[in-house]
């Protein structure tokens, strides 16, 4: 224990409860505010769907407190369930009414599942220096539901249907086509069936023919719930015995190997550093993970860096003999080069793009940069024929948005390096000089390609034209 630098400080044991784990449901309210509280709130009533797990839960509206409009309420009970039925029966066979006093005196809740996959969450409790977990059944978002509007319209629609039917007393004779199915037996029926279960609009038809389930709402202080709250401890206490496993062994059983884990394409996977591993590299390949990292670097920064994490005694000359190799000076600034960004056989994230069309586009970018102070997205994906997010991903390589909606470069010009090294600038100037032909053709590419698409939509609504046109008339002179 003395030899370590990270002391235990406490040990606390940990049990797993499963008395819960097919019927425990975590409840999360988004639209909750930190002032409304559902603890203490009166439900009217709660239904649950099992299969589909879902759940819908009325909770009670004071209708008596000075900031409820009963004018509204009764105006949005009776847009609902029609006229005020409040006190007579419900008629056989007809749907029941939401609101039975004839007032909105309840807000209804209905939940959607917020994860897929629950099997990684659990519910703990600590007490008595220990902990107690329980796995979840389902985690579920409760909102507010507002489906009174919709049997409104529903009425609606009855209403102005059964009055259209009033006014047509007279049958219209229509013109009906039978068609016949191929297959009407049985192997037939079941190829069908089996189709659809596995359909998307089959799968909503399931939820919605699933009958609800009414439950029975305990509050947080009753009896029956501290009686369920008890079953969240575990009641075994016994050692585990997956603790005597060795560790290679308590590791697969903590983290089971799944075969249907998609692999990772190592050449994908950007590495890593620390500052230990860095004090290992040689200088120039230090510099070429600094410019990577930090996307732009002026030179007193780049030297701070070295100086203060790395190499105490590091030579400025030597640094910037090597920063050539594998950064550009752009604004007396240095960025990496495009080929330390994207490493060969690398393919973006989004759509796959190869790492050559990106490097080709991002030099563009920097060669405009050397040009202009900003830049607009359109007009960088309209010269590299790159898909919008592997246009964004270059543009941040080496710019920011600022609050004209336009992209400048991350730092600012460093004048007074430009000046103390202008053999530098100098290079670099006959560099991006030597590649402004292909720089520039890819605007003119663009140019070129919209003017002849309108110079021939024009010369041949002008041959039309000539076409279609009588010629002139020759008017000889006559003799008197």
């Amino acid at each position: 224990m003395e030899d370590e630098e990270d002391p235990i400080v406490e040990e606390i044991p940990v049990f797993l409860s499963k008395n819960l784990q097919d019927n425990l449901y975590l409840f999360q309210y988004p639209t909750k505010t930190q002032l409304l509280n559902h603890d203490d709130a009166v439900v009217v009533n709660c239904c649950v769907k099992p299969f589909t797990q879902e759940v819908k839960v009325d909770f009670g509206l004071n209708i008596e407190s000075n900031h409820y409009d009963r004018f509204k309420g009764e105006q949005f009970a009776v847009a609902a369930d029609g006229k005020n039925t409040y006190g007579a029966a419900t008629p056989k066979g007809a749907e029941r009414p939401t609101y039975k006093r004839g007032i909105v005196d309840k807000q209804a809740f209905t939940s959607t599942r917020s994860l897929t996959d629950i099997s990684k969450y659990v519910v703990g409790i600590y007490t008595d220096k220990e902990l107690h977990l329980s796995p979840l059944a389902s985690i579920v978002q409760l909102r507010p539901s507002l489906n009174y509007f919709d049997k409104e319209d529903k009425r609606r629609k009855a209403e102005q249907k059964a009055q259209t039917e009033d006014v047509d007393d007279e049958e219209v004779a229509q013109q009906v086509t039978v068609k016949f199915a191929r297959g009407t037996g049985a192997g037939a029926a079941a190829k069908k069936t089996k189709e659809q279960r596995g359909t998307y609009d089959n799968f909503v038809q399931r939820i919605v023919d699933e009958p609800w389930c009414e439950s029975y709402w305990h509050a947080r202080s009753t009896p029956t719930a501290e009686l369920e709250r008890q079953k969240l401890y575990s009641t075994n206490h016994q050692a585990n015995q997956s603790l005597s496993l060795p560790p290679s062994e308590y590791l697969y059983k903590l983290l089971p190997h799944d075969e249907h884990v998609q692999q990772v394409d190592v050449a994908n996977v950007l590495p890593v550093y620390n500052k230990a591993m860095l004090k290992t590299m040689p200088l120039l390949e230090q510099l070429r993970v600094l410019l990577k990292d930090a996307k732009t670097l002026s030179f007193t920064d780049i030297l701070h860096i070295l100086s203060e994490h790395i190499d105490p005694h590091v030579n400025a000359d030597k640094v910037l003999a090597l920063l050539p190799q594998v950064g550009i000076l752009l604004h007396g600034n240095w960025v990496p080069k495009s080929e330390v960004v994207y490493p060969e056989k690398m393919l973006s994230h989004a759509n796959g793009v190869s790492a050559e069309q990106m490097i080709r586009a991002r030099d563009y970018i920097l060669y405009r940069f050397s040009r202009t102070p900003c830049l607009y997205r359109n007009q960088v994906m309209t010269a590299t024929q790159l898909p919008p997010a592997e246009t964004l991903d270059v543009l941040s390589t080496v710019a920011r948005v600022n609050a004209t909606k336009r992209w400048e470069l991350l730092l600012p010009p460093d004048k007074e390096f430009e000046q103390k090294h202008v053999e530098l600038v100098q290079r670099q100037e006959l560099h991006w000089r030597a590649t402004e032909q292909s720089y520039n053709e890819m605007d003119w590419a663009k140019e070129t390609k919209r003017v002849r698409k309108r110079s021939t939509r024009k010369s041949e609504s002008q041959q039309q034209t000539t076409m279609a046109m009588p010629p002139p008339a020759v008017h000889l002179p006559t003799e008197a």
